[in-house]
């Protein structure tokens, strides 16, 4: 899609959107009253669902800067599309600075107080938005009787550069307005959700991946404190942000390949967003690989704290949490490259040292899992030792820091995988997305709708809305869910038939304990 095709739609779905009531004749659909105006939707399959409904004003004329709430409309405003997505590298669908839109999906406009289960999307901090197919909340809304929300927000360049070093004081927060437009969005919920049947007091935010990494950051954030009342990440394994010394780097090598000095803060204000998001695909200046990174920054204000080190925040350790992970999680990443399931012993150590975060010798791990899997072939080897040495850590460490200060936390690993190309990517990181929503059938899904599909789904969809309404995921649909504790390190590993495992791949665990983890871009 073009520049030009993403800014056309981009303006008129935040035309129809921005608080515009719907002209005579208009059809008729679901109406919720907001405290900003009333909002138009549709029904779905027995569903009523809210697209592109404005939580926040326009962020261009605040870009690095806290949004603005938005101004209240008075008629009726459609909310039949999805709202545009932040500027970004990786989308074929509207885009815009002005993004802060949220989707709800409920069963009905009532006083009935559903549970509500705000969904963060993934994308590394970087991409994506929450009107992917898999997010479609008619199904889970449908099963559980609750009330579904996905969110925009700002990301990226727009979302996470800190320039608090290089600006004025009104730039202060900018290395994490991405994340205060979630509090933005959480605070909509709390005052507005109840004019769609849901209940301000009892709301669960979940997330995948990135999406997760921003949930668990808000744990440690001031500003969020009140906002969520139970949280459950899906592969969401950050432990740690990025630090102000490390982002103040990134922000200047990335002004600088715009030809900006550090002083012109104003002119990057005022660039346009195209450019902008032309330079994010510039190497990261201190990974060196890949392309730039921006994410959530410890700045000593929005965000005091790292969200994992030294600890798990005391201040969310009320909050009950599912830590969720995919047995091969870096099949995702890796996956794609068809030279990663052809790799010779020979190449395996050259292979294998780049892909690993932890930093241990890759020929003592090659030699382990030689001795722990005698059968794996060397890409088996590849696969499962980049997982347990790049993915799975963070995973563990929130486990472990929750259960030192007795908060309440249960983990699980999918071992269920897609049988999608010969089964060759498994458990990959994102399959548990289309499970948990119950999307099987979406865009996007590689589960398959077989009786395997739908039995793992069922478990999983059930034990999140069993989580939703009361804190805790047990339920029929699985086997009795131990809490996570040190040093049993209880664990529901979830296939078409599930069961509870004590310290699942324990020995791959201890291979790579020998290193601090130390999560790439911080």
């Amino acid at each position: 899609m073009t520049t030009h095709r993403r800014a056309v739609l981009a303006g008129a779905a935040a035309a129809s959107l921005a608080g515009l009531a719907s002209p005579v004749g208009a059809a008729t659909g679901p109406i919720a009253a907001t405290r900003h105006g009333k909002v138009r939707g549709a029904e779905v399959e027995g569903v009523k669902v809210f697209k592109g409904v404005r939580y926040g004003a326009d962020t261009a004329p605040r870009r690095f800067m806290p949004a603005l709430p938005p101004r209240p409309w008075s008629g009726v405003a459609d909310a039949l599309a999805y709202g545009p997505a932040c500027p970004q590298t990786k989308i074929q669908e509207a885009t815009s600075e002005d993004c802060l839109f949220l989707n709800v999906w409920t069963p009905a406009l009532d006083e009935r107080k559903r549970p509500v289960m705000v969904y963060v999307h993934g994308g590394a901090h970087a991409n994506g938005s929450g009107s992917e197919p898999l997010y479609d909340g008619v199904n889970l809304a449908r099963r559980g009787d609750v009330v579904v929300v996905t969110v925009n927000h700002r990301l990226n360049v727009f979302g996470y550069c800190y320039l608090a070093d290089l600006g004025g004081p009104d730039l202060a927060d900018s290395g994490n307005v991405g994340n205060i437009d979630l509090v933005m969005a959480l605070a909509w919920v709390r005052d507005n959700i109840a004019a769609f049947g849901g209940d301000p007091a009892n709301i669960t935010a979940f997330g995948q991946s990135g999406g997760g990494g921003k949930i668990v950051t808000l744990m440690a954030m001031p500003s969020a404190r009140g906002l969520m009342h139970k949280v459950a990440t899906m592969s969401g394994q950050h432990v740690t942000a990025m630090g102000p010394i490390h982002a103040t780097i990134r922000a200047k090598a990335f002004m600088e390949k715009l030809g900006l000095r550090p002083d012109q803060i104003d002119t990057l204000r005022k660039l346009p967003a195209e450019q902008l998001v032309a330079a994010l695909k510039m190497p990261d200046p201190l990974e060196r690989k890949g392309s730039i990174i921006f994410w959530s920054v410890m700045d000593g204000g929005v965000l005091p704290r790292h969200p994992f080190y030294p600890d798990a925040p005391r201040e969310s350790a009320h909050i009950p949490m599912i830590i969720g992970n995919t047995h091969d999680e870096t099949r995702a990443f890796l996956g794609g490259d068809p030279r990663n399931f052809s790799i010779t012993w020979e190449e395996l150590p050259e292979r294998l040292a780049p892909e690993l975060v932890l930093d241990v010798e890759p020929r003592r791990v090659i030699a382990r899992y030689r001795e722990l899997y005698p059968n794996y072939t060397p890409s088996e080897v590849f696969f499962a030792a980049t997982t347990a040495g790049r993915s799975w850590p963070g995973h563990l460490i929130q486990a472990e820091q929750r259960a030192r200060i007795g908060a309440p936390a249960w983990m699980y690993q999918l071992d269920f995988g897609s049988p999608i190309d010969g089964g060759k990517l498994r458990a990959y990181h994102s399959f548990d997305i289309a499970l948990v929503f119950d999307n099987l059938n979406k865009p996007g899904s590689k589960t398959g709708t077989g009786p395997a599909a739908r039995e793992v789904a069922n478990q999983m969809s059930e034990a999140f809305l069993a989580f939703a309404r009361t804190g805790d995921p047990n339920c029929a649909a699985i086997p009795a869910w131990d809490k996570y504790t040190l040093p049993r390190r209880s664990t529901l590993v979830i296939n078409e038939t599930s069961a509870m495992v004590d310290d699942p791949r324990k020995e791959e665990r201890e291979l790579f304990s020998v290193a601090p983890f130390l999560k790439e871009g911080t």
